[in-house]
């Protein structure tokens, strides 16, 4: 029999509307409610609805406030499902978030995160924290994405800003032990490591360094590129060369 949990805990097989205001919770093996420690234990199909999120998962520890309905901070896992009310939507094996730091962290294979332009996937670790705007991937192939730029490494380290309800990535710092990539509709790039300002609109490889543009590949230790302008500057300190081979393009 499926529990419904709606203003007041009680078993049913009616069907009703959640009212604004209101947290809705079904769950097929019911609830264990540990009142000292703050938290209650839901076991199966959960699912929990309310005004600020929607949450779908096998196992679900929620943690509240004054009452059962006052939810900071819940723990999930199992084919994990979570859609907010702030644009999140996150996907994974293990979801822990918190309603009042507006945090999130995903664990697990094909763990993923939308939050309106920006997109992040990781096959270990994903963490948001929506006040701060910083934001941490780590993992092989793990990556980020949005309409000017697309990330991957095994570590994305950086911070979002949000203006007129849109999310502009602002700052990030990328590595991988093989090789980093940055994208943008012009330029494909390859290092070690990498940073990339939005404000100075300056991105820095490090190690292994390679950029393609066009007709261009050019390889060296350290290059400095210009966003706006995609003019870039390629250096070296252990080969002593920089290499550059162009293509012929037939007319």
């Amino acid at each position: 029999m499926k529990i419904l949990i709606l203003l007041i805990i009680f078993i049913s097989n009616f069907v009703l509307a959640r009212d604004l205001g209101q947290t809705e919770i079904t769950t097929d093996e019911g609830i264990e409610v540990f009142q000292n420690e703050k938290y209650y234990l839901l076991k199966k199909n959960v699912s929990i609805l309310s005004d600020d999120f929607e949450l779908k998962a096998d196992l679900v520890k929620a943690y509240f406030d004054k009452d059962l309905y006052d939810i900071i901070n819940i723990e999930s896992e199992g084919s994990v499902f979570l859609k907010s009310s702030k644009g999140i939507i996150a996907k994974g094996q293990k979801v822990n978030f918190s309603t009042k730091e507006e945090s999130i962290l995903i664990l697990g294979k094909k763990s993923s995160l939308v939050f309106n332009d920006i997109f992040m996937f990781s096959e270990n670790f994903i963490f948001v924290n929506n006040l701060t705007g910083k934001f941490k991937l780590e993992g092989k192939g793990s990556e980020l994405k949005t309409n000017d730029i697309q990330i991957s490494g095994s570590l994305i380290d950086g911070n979002y800003i949000t203006a007129n309800k849109i999310n502009e990535v602002e700052m990030i710092y990328v590595e991988d032990s093989n090789q980093a990539n940055i994208k943008t509709n012009k330029i494909n790039m390859f290092a070690i490591k990498a940073n990339y300002s939005k404000k100075e609109n300056i991105i820095e490889l490090f190690d292994n360094v390679k950029i393609i543009r066009d007709n261009e590949i050019i390889t060296g230790d350290y290059a400095n590129i210009d966003t706006l302008n995609e003019s870039y500057k390629v250096t070296t300190n252990k080969s002593k060369k920089v290499k550059v081979l162009i293509n012929k393009i037939d007319e």
